[in-house]
């Protein structure tokens, strides 16, 4: 015989005879309409499972009734979209760099794909807008270590700077304090020159003391006036822009311990197409030479 169901006497809804602690659980069943709702989300994630790919197995998976596949969909979209590309890719090829740039749309391709090979490549050091930071050069300043012109940085691109390329570009700062080719007061002379050359310096007398001391020990790379040679790598020290830092104790260090940035050859680890596509979009974005 069934017990005489509980009322509650607060909200007239039986209860379920459950109690805790003198709470007792009310009989509300779930709306009809919410069930359905969750009969039907079963249905169709049981349709799912058949339908596509779904359960895991030992040595792959079950491929379902339809015979989708994600990676199938994806090497096809790769595939139209290199196919769509064919014609510019095989033009830039064949085309020398400043043939691609009079050509409005075959540059405007160029630079795109520059652009992204950049983001995936390069970015990492120069920024994501090529701005650089201390060691990596600002790429939109149209100021070169090694030429701006495009072959120029084609060639960078390709070699590399300190790099495993048996071709790199290579130019190497001497040691003059850890090496002790220069005493420290020497050092800090040579310091106060090189901040003269960009109107900087504090100590007139230091200066008179470095400009001997540029002389014998720093111009034969980077010119008498201090310019700069972009066949050697050699910074041009009078135009205030500074790879390693503005501050005297940046140029301190650069003297006293040398400077060697390495930058990875990308000859061979992109193709030569990719390399003229960045050759172009690096060269745009500094205005280049």
């Amino acid at each position: 015989m069934r017990a005489e169901q509980e009322i509650d006497e607060v909200s007239g809804v039986a209860t379920t005879g459950h109690e805790w602690d003198g709470i007792k659980e009310l009989n509300n069943p779930l709306p009809r309409w919410w069930l359905w709702v969750l009969y039907a989300c079963i249905l169709y994630a049981v349709g799912y499972w058949v339908a596509y790919p779904a359960w895991p197995g030992v040595s792959g998976y079950s491929a379902g009734l339809l015979g989708y596949s994600q990676r199938q969909v994806v090497a096809t979209d790769v595939a139209a979209g290199k196919a769509a590309q064919g014609k510019f890719v095989a033009a830039i090829a064949g085309a020398s760099l400043e043939g691609i740039r009079k050509d409005p749309e075959l540059l405007r391709f160029a630079l795109a794909g520059g652009r992204a090979a950049f983001a995936n490549n390069c970015a990492q050091c120069h920024g994501r807008g090529a701005e650089g930071k201390p060691g990596y050069p600002n790429l939109n300043d149209d100021d070169w270590l090694w030429g701006g012109k495009l072959e120029d940085i084609l060639t960078t691109l390709t070699v590399g700077v300190h790099s495993t390329s048996q071709a790199t570009r290579f130019t190497q700062m001497p040691r003059f304090g850890l090496d002790k080719a220069l005493a420290p007061a020497q050092i800090n002379d040579a310091a106060e020159f090189v901040l003269s050359l960009s109107n900087r310096a504090t100590d007139p007398d230091a200066v008179k003391r470095g400009k001997q001391l540029f002389a014998d020990n720093c111009a034969a790379c980077h010119g008498d006036a201090g310019k700069g040679k972009q066949d050697l790598g050699a910074p041009n020290l009078t135009d205030d822009i500074w790879l390693y830092g503005a501050s005297k104790e940046a140029i301190l260090t650069s003297i006293e311990s040398g400077r060697g940035g390495v930058m990875p050859a990308w000859g061979g680890r992109l193709d030569a197409t990719t390399l003229k596509q960045l050759a172009l979009y690096v060269h745009e974005l500094g205005g280049g030479k």
